[in-house]
């Protein structure tokens, strides 16, 4: 079973995948039907905070710090994101939150995982503070005030020459060490120029994949082909028939979710440049494409002796861990793409993963596809 603790709801939509009882069609059809018991924003906020108290409690820490905005409108913000009209998307947002209900650091961290993709960033001089001061149960205000007597950091996007393959994870150990305000200021200081923006553990996995794709092997005859361009990648691997196009109209809650923030030329190219930060999906969607097989090492997996519940526990193992030495939240099986990525790597090795996952998204964007003008 998942090294990790599954609740029921996971548990069930784990073993439902494991069970290999779907067709494509079926798994799309099911997606579709929004049969998944979705982990949203303001079911995981109301467990971390039962109180009743929640909405007047945010509302009155987030107009109390706030140093512009209408109070009204701050008050709908809240509203919206307990009742589940809306989630908050900045990160500055999220980690308010949880001083606001007090909450732990693990839980600030699961909160900006299932936000946006990645939990709170130790490398990112103004998180590795706002941790501390969390983790000390002191308040938003004075982290915020003790941030902005502190010097800018250079935001790089490589990591310092002679430092290690997990610079984010030392420095997170060495904050964790801090007793006083006198010491963290010591601490930032002297990590200052290796603080960044962007995730380089995420970034190095990307590098891996990409470079994959982009470099075909050699064809009949040993004629090498030449290197693939961003444009022949995404067309070639990424699009997997997911509609392109940015109109909603007619979607399901599910689809949405699936081909939100869905990768895209440009995207790919940013990332490539250290312009923009690898978000998670990308790199789901990546593992599944290379089926993590980058240096054509042997894999088990590919055997036919491996049942369907062995290949998706060990890939289940593997994805999770590359999360976590990202900054990832680990797979949940109630976040519709995660369900498609699980759902994808228990092909079997006469078909490819990316298959799989294209002929579920092409199903389940059928009826999008047949309403569309001609």
């Amino acid at each position: 079973m998942p090294g990790i603790e599954l609740t029921t709801l996971s548990r069930t939509e784990y073993d439902r995948l494991s069970a290999q009882d779907m067709t494509p069609a079926m798994a799309a059809q099911y997606l579709r039907d929004g049969r998944i018991v979705l982990r949203t924003f303001c079911d995981t906020l109301r467990e971390f905070y039962p109180q009743p108290d929640l909405v007047p409690r945010l509302t009155a820490a987030f107009q109390r710090d706030a140093r512009e905005g209408n109070p009204e409108a701050i008050a709908k913000n809240v509203r919206n994101w307990a009742a589940g009209r809306s989630q908050p998307t900045s990160r500055e947002d999220i980690l308010h939150i949880a001083f606001a209900l007090s909450l732990s650091e693990r839980q600030a961290g699961y909160l900006l995982g299932l936000c946006t993709g990645y939990a709170i960033h130790y490398r990112d001089g103004r998180e590795a503070v706002y941790a501390w001061f969390l983790r000390t149960g002191r308040s938003y205000g004075q982290a915020r005030a003790f941030f902005e007597t502190l010097p800018p950091a250079p935001r790089l996007d490589s990591p310092p020459a002679g430092t290690g393959g997990h610079l984010t994870r030392d420095m997170q150990n060495e904050f964790l060490q801090v007793r006083t305000v006198d010491d963290l200021r010591a601490c930032y200081l002297r990590n200052l120029d290796s603080f960044g923006v962007f995730h380089l553990r995420a970034y190095t996995y990307f590098s891996k994949y990409l470079a994959q794709l982009m470099t075909p092997a050699s064809a009949v005859n040993g004629v090498q082909e030449p290197d693939y361009s961003m444009e022949a990648v995404m067309e070639q691997y990424l699009s997997l028939k997911m509609p392109s196009g940015k109109k909603r109209e007619g979607y399901s809650v599910v689809q949405k979710l699936i081909k939100r923030n869905w990768p895209n030329t440009t995207a790919l190219k940013n990332i490539r440049l250290r312009r923009e930060d690898v978000p998670r999906k990308l790199l789901l969607l990546l593992y599944v494409i290379t089926e993590n097989v980058v240096d054509g090492e042997y894999s088990e997996l590919d055997e036919d002796y491996i049942s369907p519940q062995e290949r998706l526990e060990d890939h289940w193992y593997c994805l999770n861990a590359i999360l976590a030495d990202c900054g990832m939240p680990p797979l949940d099986p109630r976040n519709a793409t995660d369900w498609l990525v699980l759902y994808a790597i228990t092909a079997d090795g006469d078909h490819p993963m990316s298959e799989r996952m294209e002929q579920v998204i092409e199903a389940l964007y059928a009826d999008v596809r047949s309403a569309e003008p001609s």
